[in-house]
């Protein structure tokens, strides 16, 4: 069964999205990030996609996975949700 979007809450798709991009600024494959975050492959495809609402644990193993802080990530999606990107 697919996940739903979680359209109402345009932060969270936001820092799903950072996410994402960060992920990809890195050259990282989401095995990669999964294996560096203690996190399944398919759990990160699932934030990614924005199907999923992670905890502030994860936002936090994500973080330091992707090499910032928590509150950098959070900062990012905060800055891709005021431009609407």
């Amino acid at each position: 069964m697919k996940k739903k979007r979680d359209k109402a809450n345009p932060l969270l798709l936001a820092v799903c999205q950072a996410v994402h991009d960060r992920r990809e600024e890195l050259g990282i494959s989401q095995e990669e990030l999964a294996h560096r975050a203690g996190l399944h492959r398919t759990y990160i495809s699932d934030i990614e996609h924005g199907a999923r609402n992670p905890s502030l644990k994860t936002l936090s193993r994500l973080a330091d996975a992707l090499e910032l802080t928590a509150s950098g990530l959070i900062k990012l999606g905060e800055e891709r949700s005021e431009t609407g990107d």
